[in-house]
Order: C-alpha cells, then sequence, then structure tokens
C-alpha cells in the first residue's frame, strides 16, 4: 500500500474538512429552500472516502454508490462547485441541474452516481466491473450501498454472478446501524453483515470505518486482489452518521447520547489529534487549513447561487431526438 505520510494526514484532514463544512452548507441552505427535495448527508462517514481513495487507481478505477452522494463525486476530481450547482437545480451543475441531490454524475472522473433505487446499484457496479474485464482496461470498481440495500434480492443475484465471472469489483456496505430509520438489530436474525458474502466463497470482512487507515488497509487488499485476478471482496464498513437519513429524518429512532457516544471517535478528529500527536503541523497551520476549507465552501455557494437555473428546452434535449417525430420541434428551425 501507499505509504501514510504526513502529507496525507494533512491531505485526509482538510478533505474530510471540506467534506464536512460543504454539507453543512448545504444543510444551511435547504432550511432556506434553496435546495429542494430530499438531501442526505455523510456526515460522520467521511474516512470511508478518505481511505477508499487512497488505495485507488483514480486514471482508471471506478466508483458507484447510492443517493448520499455529495461528497464521492468531490473525491473522484469533480469540481465542487458543480456538484453543489447541482444541488442548487442550476444550469452549471453536474447533470445541468436535472439530477439533483441524489443523481451527481461524472463519466468524465469515473463516477456513475447517485442512484436513488434502494441497492440499484449493485447489480450495476458489477456490469462496469464486467465491462472492465471483457476490455481488459485493469480498472476495478467500487460498488457501495447501505446496510439496508443488503437485504436486497438483486444483492445476491449480482453477488452470485460476480463470484461466477470472477469480476473486479469490490462490494462495500456502509453500516452506520440504520437503513432509513430501522436499526440493523431488527431487519434480520444476524447483524455481521459481511457474512452474506461467505454463501458465495467470497473473501469478505468488517473494518472499523470510523478509521481511515484501517479502511485504506481494507482497500488496498480488496482492490490488489480485484486487479490481479483473484475476482470480488465484500467489506462491511462500519460506520455511523451523525445526521438523519434525510433532512426531513426526526431521528426518533436514537438518542442524542448515542450520537455523541460515536462523535467520541470522529474520524476528522482521530486524524487531528494523529497530526498533533505527531508534529505534523501547528495550531497556526490547522487554522490556516481551516480558514482555506471555510474559503472554498463559501465559493461553492457563491458560485451556485450566482449560477443561472436551465432553459426549458434542456428538458427535452436530454430525452431523445427523432427526426420524424410526429409533433412540433421546440427548437428553433
Amino acid at each position: 500500500m501507499k505509504k501514510i505520510t504526513k502529507e496525507v494526514y494533512l491531505n485526509w484532514y482538510e478533505e474530510m474538512l471540506f467534506w464536512r463544512k460543504f454539507e453543512d452548507k448545504l444543510a444551511q441552505v435547504y432550511i432556506q429552500q434553496k435546495v429542494r427535495g430530499f438531501l442526505h448527508l455523510y456526515n460522520g462517514q467521511e474516512a470511508i472516502l478518505a481511505g477508499a481513495l487512497h488505495a485507488m487507481d483514480l486514471t482508471k478505477d471506478k466508483m458507484i454508490t447510492a443517493y448520499r452522494n455529495h461528497v464521492q463525486p468531490i473525491g473522484m476530481g469533480v469540481d465542487p462547485k458543480r456538484v453543489m450547482a447541482e444541488l442548487f437545480g442550476k444550469g452549471t451543475g453536474t447533470s445541468q441541474g436535472l439530477g439533483g441531490s441524489m443523481h451527481i454524475f461524472s463519466k468524465e472522473h469515473r463516477f456513475y452516481g447517485g442512484h436513488g433505487i434502494v441497492g440499484g446499484q449493485i447489480p450495476l457496479g458489477a456490469g462496469l466491473a464486467f465491462a472492465d474485464k471483457y476490455k481488459k482496461s485493469d480498472a476495478v470498481t467500487l460498488t457501495f450501498f447501505g446496510d439496508g440495500a443488503a437485504r436486497q434480492g438483486s444483492l445476491h443475484e449480482t453477488f452470485n454472478l460476480a463470484m461466477l465471472w470472477n469480476l473486479p469489483v469490490v462490494f462495500c456496505v456502509e453500516n452506520n446501524g440504520y437503513a432509513m430509520g430501522t436499526s440493523v438489530e431488527r431487519t434480520a436474525n444476524h447483524t455481521d453483515i459481511w457474512k452474506l458474502g461467505l454463501g458465495y466463497e467470497m473473501p469478505s470482512g468488517p473494518v472499523d470505518a470510523m478509521n481511515p487507515v484501517k479502511v485504506a488497509e481494507a482497500f488496498d487488499e480488496a482492490i490488489t486482489r480485484a486487479r490481479t485476478g483473484g475476482g470480488p471482496t465484500f467489506l462491511e464498513l462500519k460506520t455511523y452518521r451523525y445526521r438523519g437519513h434525510s433532512m426531513s429524518d426526526a431521528q426518533k429512532y436514537r438518542t442524542k447520547e448515542e450520537v455523541a457516544e460515536y462523535q467520541k471517535i470522529d474520524p476528522i478528529t482521530q486524524v487531528l489529534d494523529i497530526i498533533k500527536e505527531k508534529k505534523y503541523a501547528s495550531d497556526e497551520e490547522i487554522a490556516i487549513i481551516d480558514k482555506r476549507v471555510k474559503d472554498r465552501v463559501a465559493e461553492c455557494q457563491k458560485f451556485a447561487e450566482e449560477s443561472p437555473f436551465p432553459e426549458k428546452n434542456v428538458m427535452y434535449d436530454v430525452v431523445y431526438e427523432q427526426e420524424d417525430y410526429p409533433f412540433l420541434s421546440h427548437k428553433p428551425q
């Protein structure tokens, strides 16, 4: 695995803090009704993305996930200003404002969504991996889904074919404890979700996903296995989300004390503690990073606020065009 150096820790701190503050801003503007519809935030789960990116080859590896998908494309290289503009429904967004919160997408940066159907991205991730194997592109696909989606039948169908065809894919269940408002303990007679992979003889295991180092180590092993022809891996990333399932979640299924206990092992705090312990940065240098993050978030908001809404004809342009379509064209002749 690539060494986890001083530079890595400083980058992890700045990037995870930016992801956190970026979404805190989204929560704020959502209350102001500048962002509408659903909004699912990643607060608390940032170590997963930080560790995964450290192990990936961003020149070729792919990622696909569910609808909690704002910070992943940013990590993959998408301009965060365009991500925020997409949430504002603006024409400068990643999908010209037509995708919104749950459907961020960037083929250029190999981020394939952003899917609203629970578990719908699991077979799609295997399909991406199948294409890479067919084309001999030496790429690996990371397929993320929540603990609720682990109960979908599509998971079992996909696991079966992924093992049968020995696909270069890493299946990653982000177990944050609750499928919407339902605890893992209430969804099945077992709580070790990773053991589902054992029925297909798939290498599987749990990961402390509040720690980016542990995440990076697990992903490095899984990605190496997939890239060298060893086939799929199933990782259960044990994490926690501080906010509700979405902004409309009253969170009556858990106590504030429970959330506070997990905040004691916050991934950003863990990284910052190591930075201070090893004297990788002074308090003044950390303050400069904090200021830089704050300014970046403000820049994203300003871009989104000032961007125009898409023209109405865009709604027609993104469907399909047929020369002999019997109705009047909306386009000027």
